[in-house]
């Protein structure tokens, strides 16, 4: 075997299957982050909008924004790192760009962004309905 062949080898060990796919950029999520203090290990959530990905494979990662205080804080966490625990998705949001590094200057309600469920298109009311008998019809 080459060298080539069993790093991809060593690495295809270490992906956890479909984590990647589960978020996309622009959505709130909240990332369950093992955190070990002496011999004791427990959860911590980190809360906040995915404004990037990168990398592919075992090598990639995203980066998750949030407001602490008036103070913008941000985080990059390995997608496929043992102490990530879990990523949830709490809501989606629409976007157009593959990073949103526009929001580290935005504050306040200016870093919302418009959510994928707003954006569907509703049936017609006239769709929805049946049509009415015609009177004709209603007689016989």
């Amino acid at each position: 075997m080459s060298v080539r062949k069993l790093i991809e080898k060593a690495e295809q060990s270490g992906i956890k299957v479909g984590r990647a796919e589960s978020f996309t950029i622009g959505d709130s999520v909240e990332v369950h982050v093992k955190i070990t203090e002496g011999e004791k290990e427990r959860i911590q959530i980190f809360s906040g909008i995915v404004i990037a990905k990168k990398g592919a494979t075992i090598n990639a990662s995203f980066t998750v924004r949030r407001l602490v205080g008036n103070e913008g804080v941000e985080r990059v966490f390995p997608i496929h790192s043992p102490s990530v625990d879990k990523i949830d998705v709490k809501k989606s949001g629409k976007t157009r760009r593959a990073k949103l590094y526009y929001l580290r200057d935005r504050v306040g309600k200016a870093t919302r962004l418009a959510s994928k469920a707003e954006n569907l298109v509703k049936p017609r009311a006239s769709a929805a309905k049946p049509a009415a008998p015609k009177k004709e019809e209603a007689k016989k």
